[in-house]
């Protein structure tokens, strides 16, 4: 587990409130930047799916190493996809809509759907309160210990790593996004949106089968997929559940607070954070998610404040995985193991 001295934990001395209104001069986007980004995503994307198709022909471990590969690539169009749907990515939301729409299919994602789950998210992260969408299913010490046996079974099952980066991304993206779950009774705005993204995924699948003969294009798909999944689990995870992380009740809860304290700045070398397009970066972002991602960087140079703080590392972020329950006594969260020992 971390430490002080092993992570560095300055905060600035300003609130969440301040900040706000900081960060607000960074939210205009640039069209010729923006396009420039999903340009360098989308082709590379092609090119890649191009060889693993050629490569089915030469060797079926060449085509699922390219595919896997390829992962990179659709982590990134699903960042630029999160962006669209802040209507942080072009300066028209009809654009960034359509945009995002014609990703979704790409990332098996239907986007109105994840657009209004992930504001839910932003909305209340950080609220024990208000849990349950758009977010990682999380418990608190007390709600642990009155469970039932088989139910704290079943969340120790839940929050296992295997099942958590392994099992669950695959049932989220395979199976969760094929349904407006969360959304099925609001209205049919996301019902039109899942069910369009699953056609144009069926018409895919189709052609793909019938040109590359079967099952064999499964090649080309499952591993990218599979782990562009997990990866995006892993990042969604590590930046809202770390030690010293925020959660409160309604009453002591204030949303700006949340978002300073309560996302990390998961500090990555220079290739992930390009492929990742700076989601570590995830404090600034929850703070004003209308910052096109290009520009948080240039948030972090002009304010070292915010460099500083809610600092994670790749070696650190591997604990993560290891923290299950949050304590409300000493706000922070916990692993099964520090629960036993008391």
């Amino acid at each position: 587990m971390t430490t002080s001295t092993d992570r560095p934990s300055q905060q600035p001395e300003e609130g969440g409130k301040y900040w706000v209104r900081i960060l607000a001069r960074y939210r205009e986007p640039s069209h010729l930047r923006s396009s420039w980004e999903l340009v360098i995503t989308l082709v590379p994307f092609a090119v890649l799916m191009g060889l693993a198709w050629w490569a089915l022909s030469v060797s079926y471990l060449l085509a699922a190493v390219l595919s896997a590969l390829n992962a990179g690539f659709l982590v990134r169009l699903f960042i630029i996809q999160h962006d669209c749907g802040h209507n942080a990515f072009f300066r028209n939301r009809r654009v960034n809509d359509w945009t995002g729409r014609a990703l979704g299919v790409l990332t098996l994602t239907p986007y109105d759907v994840w657009r209004q789950t992930h504001s839910i998210h932003h909305a209340s992260t950080g609220n024990l309160d208000r849990r349950g969408i758009g977010d990682v299913p999380t418990l608190t010490v007390r709600e642990y210990r009155a469970l039932p046996r088989l139910q704290r079974l079943g969340y120790r099952i839940y929050r296992n790593p295997l099942f958590l980066f392994g099992i669950a991304p695959a049932y989220l993206f395979f199976l969760q996004n094929r349904l407006p779950v969360g959304l099925m009774q609001s209205g049919r705005k996301y019902w039109v949106s899942a069910m369009a993204t699953n056609a144009a995924l069926a018409a895919l699948l189709v052609a793909g089968f019938y040109f590359a003969q079967g099952l064999p294009f499964l090649l080309i798909l499952l591993p990218m997929a599979l782990i562009g999944a997990s990866a995006g689990v892993w990042l969604f995870y590590v930046q809202h559940q770390f030690e010293d992380a925020y959660w409160n009740r309604e009453g002591d809860w204030q949303i700006h607070d949340a978002a300073l304290h309560g996302s990390s700045h998961y500090v990555l070398p220079p290739v992930l954070r390009w492929f990742t397009a700076n989601i570590g970066i995830h404090h600034v972002h929850h703070l004003y998610s209308r910052i096109p991602f290009y520009r948080l960087t240039e948030v972090l140079r002009e304010h070292p404040a915010l460099a500083r703080t809610q600092r994670l590392t790749l070696r650190q972020s591997l604990e993560c995985a290891r923290l299950h329950l949050w304590d409300e006594d000493r706000h922070k969260l916990l692993s099964f193991a520090e629960l036993r020992a008391g």
